[in-house]
């Protein structure tokens, strides 16, 4: 099991640290709830170098990154960043990933840490014929996510640009104190605002300590992966995994604003297909009208008693008390607004179908 440049912080810090991916992580510190919300209301600083990073250079990076992912690739600036999606010949998503543009020769790709060498492999391979660079860094690099509304605040005192002058789903390489080379982005996988910081392993734990030295003011606090996860499902943001796999399409799990077929890509001729005679599924938000808690792979029954999905991913939402949840139901059951039931133990409770994200920022 693999542990993380800032482990032993973790521990002085009294994580609860369990195997995550591969790695030994931090699910939380003072508890869920608390972390939660104060990453919704302050300011919260997580550990996520599990995560891996693939340097792309080459002339023909654009026209690779084109073929292997579902979004334009041609529509993103230097220093921008962009959501996307790999996907197999059949459609299915074989990650999620956030592609960042140094230049038209040189870009960054971050991937979730479980799909590291699959990515690896398939992007791979898709070069060969075109020939680029490819790095994978994901063992060299650290990741820290400053996330919340406070964050702009805290590292305003830290680094000498303007960071309200970055607009969301941009980044620049800087220096961040006595750090050099450092890439900070406003990225993050909360839905609070915040930004995300790309280091070397050698610089990490300074600059976490940096962080927490000038945060006092704002009371930054380490959040566990739990709050990530929690945080994320408050937004309706997907899971690799949970609510996405090489089984899911875009079209299925509400990817469709990433899935740009004026192009081609791999895997385009069965999502053309499933645009134009609808899929026989569909990833759906919902909220419970009863007390109980939602979890992955609860199944999902409709009116009539007949199972018509299965849950995702599900929590008792921090902010809005009340049990939340992601699922696949049956295309003809997922109009916004139905009713459906979700089977916890052996009794089915009541649950709306709702537009999302769930909590509004």
């Amino acid at each position: 099991m693999k542990k993380t440049t800032l482990y032993n912080k973790h521990l002085q810090l009294n994580a609860k640290i369990i195997p995550f991916s591969g790695y030994l992580m931090p699910v939380q510190y003072e508890g869920v709830n608390t972390e939660h919300l104060h990453v919704r209301n302050s300011v919260g600083l997580f550990d996520v170098s599990h995560m891996g990073e693939f340097f792309l250079e080459g002339e023909k990076s654009t026209d690779l990154l084109q073929l292997i992912c579902t979004n334009d690739i041609s529509k993103i600036g230097n220093e921008k960043a962009q959501y996307s999606c790999l996907t197999n010949e059949k459609g299915g998503i074989i990650d999620d990933l956030i592609i960042y543009k140094f230049n038209d020769n040189k870009f960054m790709l971050v991937v979730n840490a479980d799909n590291i060498k699959k990515d690896w492999d398939w992007i791979k391979n898709k070069n060969e014929k075109f020939g680029n660079k490819l790095d994978n860094r994901s063992d060299q690099m650290s990741l820290l996510a400053l996330q919340g509304p406070k964050a702009y605040d805290l590292l305003q005192k830290i680094v000498e640009f303007d960071v309200k002058s970055l607009e969301n789903y941009c980044f620049l390489e800087t220096d961040l104190n006595k750090f050099k080379n450092i890439i900070i982005s406003t990225t993050g996988y909360t839905g609070s605002g915040g930004f995300e910081i790309y280091c070397e392993n050698k610089d990490v734990i300074g600059i976490w300590e940096i962080l927490f030295e000038y945060g006092k003011e704002f009371n930054v606090k380490p959040i566990g992966l739990a709050a990530r996860d929690t945080l994320r499902l408050e937004m309706g943001y997907c899971l690799y995994g949970n609510d996405i796999n090489e089984k899911t399409t875009p079209i299925e799990a509400g990817l469709k604003w990433i899935t740009k077929t004026d192009k081609n890509f791999i895997g385009k001729n069965n999502i053309l297909f499933q645009i134009k005679n609808s899929p026989n599924k569909k990833l759906v938000g919902f909220k419970l009208e009863e007390r109980g808690i939602p979890r992955h792979d609860y199944e999902i029954f409709d009116n009539d008693d007949k199972k018509i999905g299965v849950v995702t991913s599900g929590t008792m939402s921090p902010v809005l008390k009340q049990g939340i949840g992601l699922g696949y139901v049956d295309i003809k059951n997922s109009k916004i607004e139905s009713v459906i039931y979700i089977k916890i133990r052996s009794k089915k409770i009541k649950a709306s179908l709702v537009k999302l994200p769930f909590v509004k920022i």
